[in-house]
């Protein structure tokens, strides 16, 4: 019967990202309270969750970039000798026991999963490209959100929504007296969870003197560049390439 297992010995070539997205969460945080178009305890909790599958996981990943309920990490080190059916599996189900873990929510969410191999000039565009659609769903979400909490209900809401262009939206909040623009950096540019070296100082008692030597840890960063200019290419190839 080990012949009948499909897909089992389909194998993918580092470098890859590996995006997660939830599935059916918009019901299940509802049921639960979190509030639109943004919730600071859920977007938490996202990075928390990669944090931890940085930390726990023995999976190695070097960069993740978050938005919504979605994340992407990076790999330049494949696990389970590259097997696309073990990274597709582990990775998804490690996120939503994570996620549960921290949200204490009794709803049970999950999180699909896809591989994309990319090349090492890639990440950049990739990463840029997932910016802009983080973009795109904080325009949407606020429009969407704005209109549905001024009485108008949710299929009329989304029709008035249809088709319109992330500068329209921006200008009819504007008109509401909202500048999309202030709005906290997390919810317009996404949140990045990486791993960076940093210098410690100690002390050799036996030479009397003071050490330099360098240690990694994870970190979090809200407050990212963006990807599309000078500061945010060099921001993803310093930390993307991190050996």
């Amino acid at each position: 019967m080990k012949e009948r297992e499909i897909y089992a010995d389909l194998r993918c070539v580092s470098p890859v990202i590996l995006r997660v997205d939830g599935r059916n969460f918009q019901r299940a945080l509802k049921k639960e309270g979190f509030q639109k178009p943004y919730d600071i305890f859920f977007a938490t909790c996202m990075a928390d969750s990669i944090e931890l599958f940085f930390k726990k996981s023995n999976m190695n990943p070097v960069f993740a970039y978050t938005f919504s309920d979605e994340a992407s990490l990076v790999f330049t080190d494949l696990p389970f000798d590259r097997r696309v059916e073990k990274l597709d599996s582990v990775v998804p189900s490690f996120l939503s026991s994570a996620f549960t873990l921290f949200s204490g929510i009794e709803e049970p969410v999950a999180f699909d999963c896809r591989v994309i191999p990319v090349c090492n000039d890639q990440f950049t565009e990739y990463m840029h490209w997932r910016q802009q659609e983080a973009w795109r769903n904080f325009v949407s979400s606020y429009g969407y959100y704005t209109l549905i909490d001024e009485g108008i209900d949710r299929k009329s809401a989304a029709s008035v929504m249809h088709g319109k262009k992330s500068q329209d939206i921006h200008e009819m909040m504007f008109e509401r007296g909202t500048n999309l623009a202030k709005k906290p950096a997390w919810q317009r540019r996404g949140v990045a969870v990486y791993r960076e070296k940093y210098p410690i100082e100690g002390y050799n008692p036996l030479l009397e003197e003071k050490t330099q030597s360098t240690r990694t840890r994870i970190s979090q960063d809200w407050d990212l560049p963006l990807f599309s200019t000078a500061e945010g290419d060099n921001f993803l190839k310093r930390h993307i390439s991190l050996d």
